[in-house]
């Protein structure tokens, strides 16, 4: 049965994807539809922006006189006409909107044809025009707007536009305003803030999403043809898409000749506050607002519409309509203040589903962020509170469902894929499965305020198989009260950020971001500052930024790096360094492999800790197999180490204390490996050196690694002890990843938990100088196993010994790692040494590596090429990226 529905599948595939060939390929060969009866053509050069390109395009048009449509194949007319109406009438062009053609202007263009000649053209991407152009801007549009003037020898017109078409006689005007008699704005587009949701970024987002969908549709549908002039299609969305409205509000201001606007007070589409504003803008603009019109009065109120447009024209034909050099000195000034954000039309209609619909996606992204712009979107005015905690609400919900379903149906493994591992972590789930078994359903509510919980628990709810009607019951109350509240407090304080710091002629997209961002911070901050444990995560923030030893390396390592290059310049060498250790590649500076060098040291192997090569070409089973042979020929029982065999600062360091976790290791390592025995006690760093020109080394630096503890009190969990020890939460964060499992517990008092393993300062290890252990036996001991290592001279060895004793007389230690030219004399990461200390402590630590190569150099030893370091580093980091 499931063959047989693979086999259905692959049918239902093959035909489809023929079907959609099959498409293509009628499509290519279609050849444009001839004109109707009634409308005439002109070739015009297809326009991109301001520039004309080489494509001919047809441009469609109808035209009017003497109440009565030119019939263009009575050509006795045509010419009579020419002659005697067409020289005498004022022309009048009819621009219509998107989507849309000149049919718009049905019942309108008779009504004007009875007084002027009225040509309605089919602006290109509509109508009976071409369809395929470069650009289909609202200033393309324009450009072929006088490019049909120019055919049709039209010297200057009164320009009629519908919608959309708006920006079009706006741009027209801004290119050639000689050829502008007068604009008739009906229900016309102009200012951008008034615009969808008033902002150029944000509506450019829309209309991209809008065109994409529509291209989808046109492009993997199998449909012959017949999408391809769809009145909702690709041309409508680039129309839109192309369009950029920003500067019609300067092209407004400057405009000079008459203006009328006609605007519906029910206009859904485009708000009557921008015909408002149009005409604050426009001092010379006479203005109708129709109480009870819509945005489609034009379609069928044509003779109602002309009652205005008829007497305007001819205002205008006999001079008596205003021009803005004498407009009236008041409404002058009062186009000269400015824009007024309290003006902003609030969404309704069209733009109000749309806006809900956006706010709801984009929950699914950040909720807090959404909320918080919803409320802004209060505070401006643009939204009312109770659509904005609709909107806010349904995403919310319809996310946090789908994330309780991942759980159900698709389990742990969805959070290794995308785009469930881009927003949760696997051990965030298993936490907030713990906390949901402790305290039951309840913690769905109350996860909604504890900052970082909600995506884990609404998964580990669905995982868990919690009751999803019970589920949806704890939900909506916390939903009830959180929405609207982060929405009203973001429109409280909103209001006074935007009356303080947007009174401006524009209020930016990024201004309006900006506060949205600060808002979101705060809000997080301090909700996270209601909570014990952010208080303490917040501290041990802060001290990490204080205190220089946990630094990034890049803030901390610049002055390292002068320091070095001026040695390079000295010593008249980019990469003399990699000669301090002849023996192993590159001196030790990156990629070394950690076997190759436990293997220099085996004339010392009672000093090494027992270790074996795994190579990453053996599949799991012999990797698996070679591990259990090298712990049972050494008797070895677990736990046991490893690690890459190339690596840096403890990264992929393990120990591992079962079957399970050594194969789980193994299984993930994508590069060689090293198993080593686990060797107990006290761990330290000793940095040594030796000149090729002197007989004996000196260690350089000795580091006391210290592992923190905390001691239980039988009270306080284990993630609160780690929180309270002052040093502890300085790295509360990696250590709460490293005890994920052990957080809820409670140790009895008294009792010791040590928190790590490893001896890495990264890694969490406490650092201390630990010099004054140095003793002649100890320095003894390093110069002697490193004597034996031929070609070496430079770099820490990782140490444990049973006791400090044995440490100082040079006995029963074990060197479980090797570091060369870039290991750094770690006792720096003593809290008692200043940054200045630091410095100090690598600037001699590096003039002694330049000091070596140099002497290795005279002996023949050749330094690296600058090539070859460069290569290892790419190599190093791209082995780095496949093993995270």
């Amino acid at each position: 049965m499931e063959n047989r529905l693979k086999v259905r599948k692959r049918y239902f595939v093959a035909g489809y994807l023929g079907l959609l060939v099959l498409s293509f390929g009628v499509r290519t060969f279609q050849t444009e539809k001839p004109l109707s009866a009634e409308m005439r053509a002109v070739e015009v050069q297809a326009v991109d922006g301001d520039l004309t390109t080489n494509q001919t395009i047809r441009l469609a048009y109808r035209e009017f006189t003497n109440d009565s449509s030119i019939n263009p194949s009575d050509t006795a007319s045509i010419h009579s006409d020419a002659s005697s109406q067409k020289a005498s009438r004022p022309v009048v062009i009819l621009l219509h909107g998107s989507p849309g053609d000149s049919k718009d202007f049905h019942s309108l263009a008779p009504e004007l044809a009875r007084s002027f000649r009225v040509i309605r053209p089919d602006l290109p991407g509509f109508g009976e025009s071409t369809h395929q152009v470069p650009d289909y801007s609202i200033r393309a549009h324009a450009r072929y707007v006088l490019a049909l003037m120019d055919k049709l020898n039209i010297r200057q017109a009164h320009l009629i536009a519908f919608s959309m078409s708006g920006g079009v006689v706006l741009n027209l005007a801004d290119i050639a305003p000689e050829r502008v008699r007068s604009i008739t704005m009906l229900s016309a587009i102009g200012v951008q803030e008034m615009e969808l949701l008033g902002d150029y970024h944000l509506n450019h987002a829309v209309h991209a999403m809008q065109l994409a969908g529509l291209w989808l549709l046109r492009e993997a549908t199998p449909h012959f043809g017949y999408l391809d002039d769809a009145i909702l299609g690709v041309a409508y969305a680039r129309n839109f898409y192309d369009t950029d409205q920003r500067p019609l509000r300067e092209f407004l201001l400057h405009y000079e000749s008459p203006m009328l606007i006609l605007h519906g007070e029910k206009d859904v589409l485009v708000p009557i506050e921008a015909a408002r504003e149009h005409f604050r803008l426009v001092p010379q603009s006479e203005a109708h607002f129709l109480p009870t019109e819509n945005h489609f009065t034009v379609f069928t109120e044509g003779a109602m519409l002309a009652q205005f447009i008829l007497p305007f024209l001819n205002h205008v034909e006999a001079g008596k309509a205003l021009t803005r050099d004498r407009a009236d000195a008041t409404r002058l000034a009062e186009a000269a203040e400015a824009f007024n954000p309290a003006t902003l039309p609030k969404a309704h209609g069209i733009t109000l589903l749309v806006v809900i619909l956006l706010l709801a996606a984009a929950t699914l992204v950040s909720e807090d962020l959404t909320c918080i712009s919803a409320g802004l979107m209060v505070a401006q005015g643009r939204l009312s509170f109770l659509a904005a905690a609709i909107a806010c609400f349904i995403g919310i919900f319809i996310g946090d469902v789908l994330l309780f379903l991942a759980g159900r149906f698709l389990g742990r493994p969805s959070l290794a894929r995308v785009p469930l591992k881009w927003f949760i972590k696997s051990k965030d789930v298993e936490r907030s499965s713990r906390w949901f078994n402790r305290n039951g359903l309840a913690v769905i509510a109350t996860s909604r305020f504890v900052p970082g919980a909600r995506l884990p628990t609404y998964f580990a709810a669905g995982l868990l198989h919690t009751n999803f009607w019970w589920f949806c019951f704890y939900f909506l109350l916390a939903g009830v009260v959180w929405s609207p509240l982060l929405i009203g407090l973001s429109a409280v304080v909103g209001a006074e950020v935007l009356k303080a710091f947007l009174i401006s002629n524009q209020t930016s997209f990024l201004k309006i971001l900006g506060i949205g961002l600060i808002l979101l911070i705060a809000l997080r901050f301090m909700v996270r500052m209601t909570t014990y444990r952010g208080r303490r995560m917040f501290i041990g923030w802060w001290r990490r930024k204080r205190r220089w030893e946990f630094w990034k390396m890049w803030a901390f390592y610049p002055p390292v790096v002068a320091y070095v290059i001026y040695l390079m310049v000295k010593y008249r060498s980019a990469t003399l360094f990699t000669a301090s250790n002849p023996a192993i590649p590159t001196g030790g500076f990156v990629g070394e492999s950690k076997a190759e060098i436990l293997r220099g040291l085996s004339n010392a192997e009672d000093f090494i800790a027992r270790h074996q090569l795994i190579k990453a070409t053996l599949n799991i089973d012999e990797r698996f197999a070679q591990a259990k042979m090298f712990m049972r020929e050494l008797a070895l029982d677990f736990p046991v180490v490893l690690k890459p065999d190339q690596g840096q600062r403890g990264s992929g360091v393990a120990v591992v204390r079962s079957d399970e976790a050594l194969r789980d290791y193994l299984t993930a390592a994508a590069s060689d490996m090293i198993i080593q025995e686990y060797v107990a006690g006290l761990e330290f760093g000793v940095f040594y050196y030796r000149f090729p020109d002197e007989a004996r080394g000196k260690i350089f630096s000795i580091t006391e690694k210290h592992f923190p503890v905390v001691t239980g009190d039988g009270k306080r969990t284990l993630e609160h002890l780690i929180l309270a020890d002052e040093r502890a939460v300085c790295m509360a964060k990696f250590y709460l990843d490293k005890q994920g499992d052990h957080l809820e517990e409670v140790l009895s008092a008294g009792e010791p938990r040590q928190l790590i393993e490893l001896g890495t300062h990264s890694r969490g290890a406490i650092f201390l100088d630990g010099i004054e252990h140095k003793t002649d036996a100890l320095e003894e001991r390093i110069d002697r196993i490193s004597k034996k290592f031929t070609g070496f001279y430079f770099g820490r060895y990782d140490i444990r010994a049973s006791s400090l004793e044995e440490f100082q007389r040079g006995e029963n230690f074990k060197v479980i790692e090797l570091n060369g030219v870039t290991s750094e004399a770690t006792h720096i990461y003593d809290p008692k040494n200043s940054v200045f200390a630091a410095y100090r402590v690598l600037f001699e630590q590096w003039r002694i590596a330049f000091e070596i190569g140099a002497q290795n150099r005279r002996r023949a030893a050749q330094p690296s090429s600058l090539g070859e370091l460069i290569r290892l580093v790419r190599a190093y980091r791209e082995r780095a990226g496949n093993s995270d």
